[in-house]
């Protein structure tokens, strides 16, 4: 009896205040999803379709595609006008935009155009692209390179800085 009253005085003296811990805040993925494929639709059309090899959720309403993600984007009579892809993505909440990064590529496949960068970020409801990063667009036998650039998300409509390239003439 002497031994067990030892080991609970011992053990209630043991764990005083200071060696208690603050609780840590879990910052981690609420949801984990393996091969995932989303769409968006508008009036029975699809608008978007994404998928991933491996998608996150957190709390905050951000989502992560720590492994890539593939985008293929839909004109109103449902015809494949682009694809992005890239190595990394995440929709950042707050801001209401994506952001691509590794190998990022955009393709408008209507015109035959290819943007080519390491870092781009879109927003979905205004449909435009930017980035302060090297970017290489290829147009039917021409290269245009630049750093920084601002678009349209089918590249109807760009800006691009520092402007080098080739461009095929026909006489």
């Amino acid at each position: 009896m002497i031994r067990y009253l030892f080991i609970l005085c011992f053990a209630v003296i043991s764990c005083t205040q200071s060696e208690l811990k603050e609780p840590v805040e879990y910052t981690g993925p609420l949801r984990e999803v393996e091969n995932i494929e989303l769409y968006n639709s508008e009036n029975e059309r699809i608008k978007l379709k994404l998928t991933g090899e491996l998608f996150y959720e957190y709390a905050n309403g951000d989502r992560e595609f720590p492994k890539g993600v593939y985008i293929e984007m839909y004109n109103e009579f449902g015809r494949l006008e682009s694809t992005l892809r890239a190595n990394y993505a995440k929709f950042i909440k707050e801001k209401e935009h994506w952001l691509g990064q590794g190998k990022v590529e955009l393709k408008n496949v209507i015109k035959n155009e290819q943007l080519n960068t390491e870092e781009l970020f879109w927003n979905p409801k205004t449909q435009k692209i930017h980035t302060d990063k090297f970017v290489t667009i290829r147009q039917q036998g021409d290269v245009i390179y630049g750093t920084g650039l601002d678009a349209m998300q089918d590249l109807t409509d760009y800006a691009i800085g520092n402007v080098e390239g080739t461009i095929e003439v026909k006489e």
